[in-house]
């Protein structure tokens, strides 16, 4: 685990699920964790570390923590929970046969991004500046921003990039778009959600994420799969892998279940009247 955002959802789902599959912690199975605590060089050093332990799996929470994983073994099964387009970023071969000794989950958070800026459009019709921060600390960030600046140009926004190394770097990040006239900001979901929502409410930005955990913490809307789901999905690859399956022959699965969700407190504070009809289409309204 990279670290940032907080992995403590994704443990939570990740154990149950394994309990779920009968494995019992301590008794029938073992977790390693490592948690960088949001340093990539960390995080590299703790890749490095479960090779040596000669671990049987390692799972990797977030394309960072993929990647290393990926950087430090080529023997070892590696199961991403999630990474985002596994393809492009040079993790798999192909969703259908992984090739190497990645597989797992992918969320297709570039397309979902695309259509969290559609509802940008509809729920918000009068911006036509947008704001969007990619983790420049996350080898997804090249694919994510520029499937969003093709899809919110297509739309006739005007796309203002920011690319903040990590959470440390968010505030001026927010800064520098607020400055540059932005009337709505899209997030990349390596980014803490706290932070990122705390600082686009100060900020006056209504914030849209391809992550369920952000509506959660305080963004103005979310559609996103089922980060929950993934989560619980990510472990039958730990279970098929412990009972001799090899992840080059393990099809790559994505997310089956998408959630559009808005926070209606977040609206209220940042004055933004919200449609009847969107309330109604939502799964999930938090007030």
């Amino acid at each position: 685990m990279l670290g940032n955002p907080d992995p403590g959802v994704f443990l939570r789902e990740f154990r149950e699920a394994l309990r779920a599959l009968g494995y019992i912690e301590d008794q029938s199975i073992t977790l390693e964790l490592r948690n960088a605590a949001g340093s990539l060089d960390n995080l590299k050093k703790l890749a490095q570390e479960l090779v040596a332990l000669k671990t049987e799996v390692i799972v990797g929470f977030q394309t960072p923590a993929v990647v290393a994983a990926k950087d430090a073994t080529s023997a070892i099964p590696i199961v991403m929970c999630p990474a985002a387009d596994p393809i492009r970023t040079g993790l798999v071969a192909s969703f259908s046969r992984p090739g190497g000794n990645v597989t797992g989950v992918t969320t297709a958070t570039a397309e979902v991004a695309t259509k969290n800026l559609e509802l940008i459009r509809e729920i918000l019709p009068a911006v036509r500046t947008i704001g969007v921060l990619g983790n420049a600390n996350d080898p997804f960030h090249k694919p994510f921003v520029s499937d969003v600046a093709t899809a919110g140009q297509k739309l006739g926004f005007d796309i203002k990039v920011a690319l903040p190394r990590g959470d440390n770097e968010l505030e001026p990040a927010f800064s520098e778009l607020a400055a540059a006239g932005v009337q709505a900001a899209l997030v990349q979901p390596s980014f803490s959600r706290e932070r990122s929502s705390s600082l686009a409410i100060q900020h006056r930005l209504p914030l849209f994420a391809p992550n369920t955990e952000f509506a959660k913490a305080g963004a103005f809307v979310v559609y996103s799969a089922d980060t929950e789901a993934v989560y619980r999905q990510s472990a039958t690859f730990v279970d098929k892998i412990l009972k001799g399956r090899q992840p080059a022959e393990l099809p790559v699965e994505l997310a089956t279940k998408f959630l559009f969700m808005v926070n209606l407190k977040t609206a209220n504070t940042l004055g933004i009247s919200v449609p009847q009809a969107i309330i109604l289409r939502a799964d999930e309204v938090i007030e």
